[in-house]
């Protein structure tokens, strides 16, 4: 792990405007969103602000689950897992002929869930114990499955199935039992409100691709998001009051910071990184996110990195020859 060595040369950004677990846990710092606070909720605003006072952030805790493509093809990704601090990496899958993705970690942080290739077009879901290694099987031939993510309480799992004609957000009991579709929730990528009532997900059922949030019956769908070039995997802070998602195109995408109803968004990322697919510490003070900082534009050069929530003290938590990306932070 080391810092970033360049963030502290960062003194202004640009941005592209146009168009890839949340267990309950102390809040943000209180004046988070006096700091990040932007003109309008529409305007996207990417100067750098002031960080936060050190004692006021405590260091990274918890473990972060993520896709590591060892053998640098696709076909073959499979699951790792650090300590939030760079330390303890290992690899937690140990079948070398599948892919393994979407990995995100329980609330008490004992297992993680993702998803496997079975045989064409089916992806299972799978619950491994972390300690253990056993795995258990939860789906059987819904189809494409991926994105999985439980519950705040434990109770379920939230999920995306693909179809040739449409993505759509499922859920089922923990235990794999009652698998169902939520209805009018046409979308990808999965994640909960800390009080388990709302799923946020990316959807393109409007146009352009933002993010809707939606109750478990299919009821209050809402629109969220009003960036350029959504991308999809998000996630929602453990008290429930900002959202980090990913925008951008190719080779051009950043991270961002907004309240919860989508208002004052704000970019977080330096540029130049390709960063993408953030995760929020359990405690709602870091940022978890894959990028290419140290190795742009280089097919195996993405990498996890972590930075405080008002976007300072960007770390690089991997360091291999190979991608590792799609974090997910527990505890």
């Amino acid at each position: 792990m080391k810092n970033f060595r360049y963030f502290f040369l960062w003194t202004t950004a640009i941005i592209f405007l146009e168009a890839c677990n949340l267990p309950a846990a102390s809040t943000p710092t209180p004046n988070l969103f006096a700091t990040l606070s932007a003109a309008t909720p529409l305007t996207v605003d990417a100067t750098p602000q002031p960080s936060l006072p050190i004692s006021s952030i405590g260091e990274p805790t918890g473990k972060i689950a993520f896709v590591c493509q060892i053998f640098k093809v696709q076909a073959s990704n499979q699951i790792c897992i650090t300590n939030a601090d760079g330390t303890g990496f290992r690899r937690l899958t140990t079948d070398s002929t599948r892919q393994h993705y979407y990995p995100s970690m329980s609330p008490d942080g004992n297992s993680v869930v993702y998803a496997s290739f079975r045989e064409p077009n089916i992806y299972e879901i799978y619950e491994m114990d972390i300690a253990s290694g056993n795995v258990t099987q939860l789906t059987d031939r819904l189809g494409n499955l991926n994105g999985p993510e439980i519950s705040p309480n434990g109770e379920w799992i939230a999920f995306k199935l693909s179809t040739a004609s449409s993505n759509q957000i499922w859920l089922m009991n923990r235990d794999g039992t009652n698998p169902r579709p939520i209805a009018n929730a046409f979308g990808w990528d999965p994640t909960w409100s800390p009080d388990g009532k709302f799923i946020l997900f990316a959807s393109d059922m409007q146009g352009a691709i933002q993010l809707y949030r939606i109750k478990l019956d299919g009821s209050e769908l809402q629109k969220v998001s009003d960036l350029p070039a959504v991308r999809g995997r998000s996630d929602w802070s453990p008290d429930g009051s900002f959202l980090v998602t990913y925008s951008g195109q190719p080779w051009n995408r950043d991270i961002f910071i907004m309240k919860a109803d989508g208002s004052d968004a704000r970019m977080l990322t330096p540029t130049g990184g390709n960063s993408q697919g953030p995760s929020i510490s359990p405690d709602g003070q870091w940022v978890a996110f894959t990028s290419y900082f140290d190795n742009y534009r280089e097919d195996h050069g993405c990498e996890i990195y972590i930075m405080r929530v008002d976007g300072t003290d960007v770390r690089r938590l991997t360091e291999n020859d190979y991608c590792d990306y799609q974090p997910r932070w527990g505890p």
